[in-house]
């Protein structure tokens, strides 16, 4: 692919990387592999279920810990909430309306919005309630993150989805009294998140005693991904300008490689409840934090004798076991007959990789990813999310395999990529760019084909060791629908 010496300068002027768009081209003219599921992860099968005792027994082993470790909350929040708001918009635009409009119209008093909104509600016509939430002279919410939106109401006011992160962070992700908070935001977001942060810090820090360190991030741009036509040529602007596109939430990588800590807790910016239902996430979160620094004292252990000189076969081959029984890596065929030093070199590697607990909710039908072995290119089989998407449901046994799914995916990450040395993991070495996806857009009326880099939690974590843990379906409750507010989680007491 050849390119001019002003498609050079963009691609300079941009921090991307010619090579890198090379192969984004190379990938839209051969399309991404599937994955080879085995077969899907399920309780004593891949998905751990902890007992009563296991469950305070880790949160009161990380209780011990938090004190000695740098614990960081990971929120991604760039997203814009337009697509909370799909029918109401129909329904302003167009005039046409669904019993989900009619859901807000009769309950729009039940919205913890409801008393930001009301000053800008003339008459009780439909098209004023909803001018009045959408429109630019009324709360232009629709326009906004949903971080910034008003999601519950307390006695003393409505909070928004961002303060009751806070909140989480003060109950679990809290090292002596201070608490790091990092959100991902889009550029035009940035300030108003600035804003409403300083308006309510002191009042949250003085309600838990904490003192808030709460950073910020933007997606890169050198991590947006080339736009092509229909022929898979560079798709150009008006102004013959290459077109780069955002490259979804696997672009954030990125972003989580350049925090540094011990422990990150990842919990999307709309999975929120009102505090009188928040005992079980911070009970879970807390209990999944211990194993996970369970786990890595075990494989800190197992790394630092297998690096001394010479160490025993009977010492390798219990860290191959461990990695089969406990960290669910099955190694290739045939590798019990392989020599010491080839076992070795294969255990080593993967113990030394970031390391995830990830929590999963019985599957109730969402939409998305869930817990699957997978056959991997290097013979081994481990646990992965995959996203539906990456299945080749024509194929009539991998189709099986899909709908065998016990769990779904609710994006509730601990992880650690420090390794024994105290240094940490290069991330972008450790995830599968064959795991990327291709859609079809449009751009001034032109149809172009997008390619979204491998999803934080899938592909891009695809090295990682990982662990899965049933949590309760208490604690995933997404906010997808503005009508998703008038659910018992996210109404008062």
């Amino acid at each position: 692919m050849s390119f001019t010496e002003k498609d050079l300068k963009q691609i300079k002027d941009r921090n991307s990387d010619l090579t890198t768009i090379q192969n984004q081209i190379e990938n839209f003219k051969t399309g991404f592999p599937y994955i080879n599921a085995v077969k899907a992860a399920t309780i004593g099968d891949g998905i751990l279920r902890l007992t009563d005792e296991q469950l305070n027994s880790y949160i009161q082993f990380f209780d011990a810990q938090a004190p000695k470790k740098s614990l960081v909350k990971f929120v991604p929040a760039s997203g814009a909430a337009s697509r909370m708001f799909k029918a109401l918009y129909a329904a302003k635009d167009d005039g046409k309306t669904d019993k989900s409009v009619e859901q807000y119209d009769s309950e729009i008093k039940k919205f913890a919005f409801y008393g930001s909104l009301s000053p800008h509600l003339q008459d009780g016509s439909l098209q004023n309630k909803l001018e009045a939430l959408l429109g630019k002279s009324g709360l232009d919410y629709g326009n906004l993150p949903k971080g910034l939106l008003e999601f519950h109401l307390y006695p003393d006011g409505a909070r928004t989805a961002l303060e009751e992160h806070l909140v989480e962070g003060a109950l679990y992700a809290n090292n002596k009294g201070k608490v790091r908070l990092h959100f991902t935001v889009s550029p035009e977001h940035k300030q108003k998140f600035r804003a409403l942060i300083n308006a309510v810090k002191a009042r949250y820090e003085e309600k838990y005693g904490v003192k808030y360190n709460i950073t910020f991030s933007e997606q890169k741009p050198s991590t947006d991904t080339i736009a092509v036509d229909l022929d898979n040529n560079p798709f150009r602007d008006k102004a013959g300008k290459l077109l780069f596109r955002p490259a979804g939430h696997g672009a954030l990588l990125e972003n989580l490689d350049d925090i540094k800590a011990d422990v990150v807790f990842i919990k999307n910016i709309d999975n929120v409840v009102p505090d009188h239902l928040k005992e079980e996430t911070v009970t879970y979160k807390k209990a999944l934090a211990g194993l996970l620094l369970d786990y890595q004292k075990k494989i800190f252990y197992l790394i630092k004798r297998l690096e001394k000189p010479e160490p025993s076969v009977f010492m390798i081959n219990k860290a191959a076991r461990f990695l089969k029984n406990e960290l669910n890596v099955d190694p290739p065929k045939g590798f019990r007959l392989w020599p010491a030093e080839e076992k070795l070199k294969f255990v080593l590697a993967k113990l030394k990789r970031p390391l995830r607990v990830c929590g999963m909710v019985k599957n109730v039908g969402e939409p998305g990813g869930g817990p699957f072995w997978v056959a991997n290119d290097d013979g081994s089989v481990s646990l992965q999310v995959v996203e539906s998407a990456q299945f080749d449901l024509s194929n009539k046994k991998q189709k099986v395999i899909f709908e065998n799914a016990t769990h779904f995916n609710p994006v509730d990450l601990i992880c650690s990529y420090r390794d024994s040395r105290k240094e940490y993991y290069a991330l972008p070495g450790f995830r599968d760019d064959k795991t990327g996806f291709i859609t079809e857009k449009s751009q001034s009326g032109k149809t172009l084909k997008a390619q979204e880099l491998p999803g934080l939690w899938n592909g891009a974590m695809a090295d990682w060791n990982t662990l899965f843990v049933e949590v309760p379906l208490i604690t995933f409750n997404p906010v997808k629908t503005v009508n998703d507010l008038l659910r018992k989680e996210h109404q008062p007491e």
